[in-house]
């Protein structure tokens, strides 16, 4: 086998390994050993303020809504979400959509 078609094949599975999730998830990352906790989380996703990263073809607005709620639970911000605003093509490749959440009592 030649190099150039083991480069090809190495390059499209770790393509297809990264690109791979199809599910919702929450977009927050964390700095690590930040001092305050306004430093603590960085991008789209605060406590107060999940955002859900989705694809509309293969998940309907009650999951995006569910996982928004849990996470809202489980940061002890507020009892559910309430949508604030959606964008289209802000998130990764394959899960391209953002819901942006509000937490509320």
């Amino acid at each position: 086998m030649s190099r150039l078609k083991l480069v090809n094949i190495l390059l499209l599975a770790s393509l297809v390994a990264s690109c791979a999730q199809f599910g919702p998830f929450v977009d927050r990352r964390r700095e690590a050993g930040a001092k305050t906790e306004a430093a603590l989380y960085r991008g789209k996703s605060t406590p107060e303020n999940p955002a859900v990263c989705y694809n509309s073809l293969y998940t309907d607005y009650r999951e995006v809504k569910k996982l928004a709620d849990e996470e809202c639970v489980r940061q002890k911000t507020g009892t559910h979400a309430e949508p604030v605003r959606q964008t289209l093509f802000t998130c990764r490749l394959l899960v391209p959509n953002h819901f942006y959440f509000k937490c509320v009592k």
